[in-house]
């Protein structure tokens, strides 16, 4: 899940928004340093083994470093595999920071939050989408209830 914080949002959105990044911050740093390093270690990897085992002929000096790129390829694609479970990981606290947010608004009726929820639980792609739809829901009634 991507959180993106504009200008041109609302001050109540962008609050709740950082609330949130707050909870994920901490996972998304070593998301993106996984990433950061998974990348060039598979890419340095794969080119230099394609050139050892095919390019240059095979000798016994060859051996040590067709190990070395092996192991650096297989801890490249580890530390992407491990991206991938810490991207889960942050849809999943997102997921679960945003339904205890929605279940604690007093201005949206039980229905509409059952249906926040169940949307978010049915398409968690759309998570942002739908949690600033549920704010600006949630500000709009309260702006109603404080007029009315």
């Amino acid at each position: 899940m991507k959180i993106m914080t504009s200008k041109n949002l609302p001050g109540f959105i962008t609050k709740e928004l950082n609330q949130l990044h707050k909870k994920i911050a901490p996972i998304m740093m070593k998301t993106s340093k996984y990433m950061f390093w998974s990348f060039p270690l598979i890419t340095i990897s794969l080119i230099n083994l394609v050139f050892l085992l095919f390019f240059i002929p095979f000798t016994d000096e060859a051996i040590p470093s067709l190990l070395i790129y092996a192991i650096l390829g297989a801890i490249g694609f580890a530390l992407s595999k491990e991206a991938k479970f810490k991207k889960k990981e942050m849809e999943v606290i997102s997921s679960e920071y945003i339904i205890s947010r929605i279940k604690k608004s007093d201005a949206v009726t039980s229905e509409r939050q059952l249906d926040y929820i169940s949307r978010l639980q049915n398409q968690p792609e759309l998570a942002l989408h739908l949690f600033i739809e549920f704010l600006n829901e949630e500000d709009q009634r309260e702006k109603r209830n404080l007029y009315s």
